[in-house]
């Protein structure tokens, strides 16, 4: 996986975040099982309970043209300082990603830590729990 080239593509959606109220811009891209990306950005809203993530913003693009099934995620914020997912969009990646699914937290685009949804969100709730 070109994990250079998923960051880069979070940098490219964070240019469109629309943070007015926080000025806190974050950019995410998800690479789907049929290996194409989407990107995502933050979208504020001045209620701020109507705000959406990067992530979800993304997720949800793929969901939304077919693709239910994510390979990786890249989330960058302010360069040079990592900006982990938020505990909704945590839930909302375990919802769709494989379970080895990569998730790439950026601090530039030559540096980013790789971790595991079980090492961010340990013992999701899953699908899976309420197929028992």
């Amino acid at each position: 996986m070109d994990y250079k080239k998923l960051v880069y593509k979070a940098f490219e959606g964070r240019k469109n975040a629309y943070a007015p109220y926080s000025n806190f811009k974050v950019g995410a891209a998800v690479l789907a099982e049929d290996d194409k990306i989407y990107t995502g950005c933050n979208i504020e809203n001045a209620s701020y309970g109507a705000t959406n993530c990067a992530e979800r913003t993304a997720i949800f693009k793929a969901v939304s043209e077919g693709n239910r099934t994510i390979k990786a995620i890249a989330i960058v914020g302010v360069e040079n300082n990592y900006t982990f997912p938020c505990g909704i969009c945590r839930q909302v990646i375990a919802e769709f990603a494989l379970k080895d699914a990569e998730i790439i937290i950026g601090k530039g685009e030559d540096e980013y830590l790789i971790k595991t949804l079980e090492e961010l969100l340990p013992g999701a709730f899953t699908k899976e729990d309420l197929d028992r």
